[in-house]
C-alpha cells in the first residue's frame, strides 16, 4: 500500500483528503504541524507528500525546501491561490506539481498517480510483503519464490500493479492474450484460481488481495 504524508493545519482538509485517497488504496498520514512532517519522511517510507502552502510556524515553501535537502519523494503543493509567482516559487524549491483548493477528487489521485508513475519505477512492486519483479521474471513472499507461468506472471502484475482498478475479463484477455484471439472468460478464471493456489501455498492471505468482482472480473485490493 501507497504512504502518503498530507500536511495541512486545517483538520477538516486532512480528513476530507484522507477520505478522497483511502479508497484507492493510499494509506494517509496526516500531520498537522510542519516540522512534524520532516520526521515523518526520514522515519518512515513515504511514496507521495501533500503539502499545504499557506501554514503558521513552517510555511509549505519552507518545508519542501527542507525536505529536498534530504528526500527526492514527490511532492504536490496544496495552495488556495493560484498566483503564478507562488507556483514559479514552489517549483523553484523542489515540488513536482500543484492543484489549487478547492479540487476535484478524481484530479487529485490522477495527479497523484501520474507523478507516481513518472517518479518510482514499476520494474519491481511490493503488497504486504508479496514481490513482483518483472526484471528477474520473479513472483516471492518470504524469500519463497512462486513459480508461475508467463501468463499468470504478467495477469498478476497487471493486477498488483495498479491496486483497487478492476479488470473486467476481457480487458485481461486483451492483454494478456491479445486482441485477436478465441481465449474466452474461462480461461482467465482458470488462470486466477491456478494464481491463487500457487501464492496460498507459501501462506500469503491471497484471498484478501486478489478480489472477485462478481460478473465482471477481478482486482488487487492492498
Amino acid at each position: 500500500m501507497k504512504k502518503v504524508l498530507i500536511v495541512d493545519d486545517e483538520i477538516r482538509m486532512l480528513d476530507l483528503i484522507e477520505v478522497y485517497l483511502q479508497p484507492h488504496g493510499y494509506e494517509c498520514i496526516k500531520i498537522s504541524q510542519s516540522r512534524d512532517g520532516l520526521d515523518i519522511i526520514k522515519q518512515k517510507e513515504i511514496n507521495i507528500v501533500i503539502l499545504d502552502l499557506m501554514m503558521p510556524e513552517m510555511s509549505g515553501f519552507e518545508l519542501c525546501q527542507k525536505i529536498r535537502s534530504f528526500s527526492s519523494v514527490p511532492i504536490i503543493m496544496l495552495t488556495a491561490r493560484d498566483q503564478q509567482e507562488d507556483l514559479i516559487k514552489g517549483f523553484k524549491l523542489g515540488a513536482d506539481d500543484y492543484i489549487t483548493k478547492p479540487f476535484d477528487e478524481l484530479e487529485l489521485v490522477a495527479r497523484m498517480e501520474a507523478l507516481l508513475r513518472r517518479t518510482q519505477p514499476q520494474s519491481i512492486v511490493e503488497s504486504n510483503g508479496l514481490m513482483w519483479n518483472e526484471d528477474t521474471f520473479e513472483l516471492s513472499y518470504n524469500n519463497q519464490v512462486i513459480k508461475l507461468t508467463p501468463k499468470e506472471f504478467k495477469m498478476i502484475g497487471y493486477l498488483i500493479k495498479n491496486p483497487g482498478k478492476v479488470y473486467e475479463r476481457d480487458k485481461l484477455i486483451d492483454l494478456i492474450w491479445g486482441y485477436a484471439t478465441d481465449v474466452e472468460g474461462r480461461t482467465v478464471d482458470s488462470h486466477i484460481r491456478n494464481i491463487r493456489d500457487k501464492i496460498r501455498k507459501v501462506g500469503f492471505p491471497v484471498d484478501a488481495h486478489l478480489v472477485t468482482v462478481w460478473g465482471i472480473g477481478y482486482k488487487w485490493v492492498n
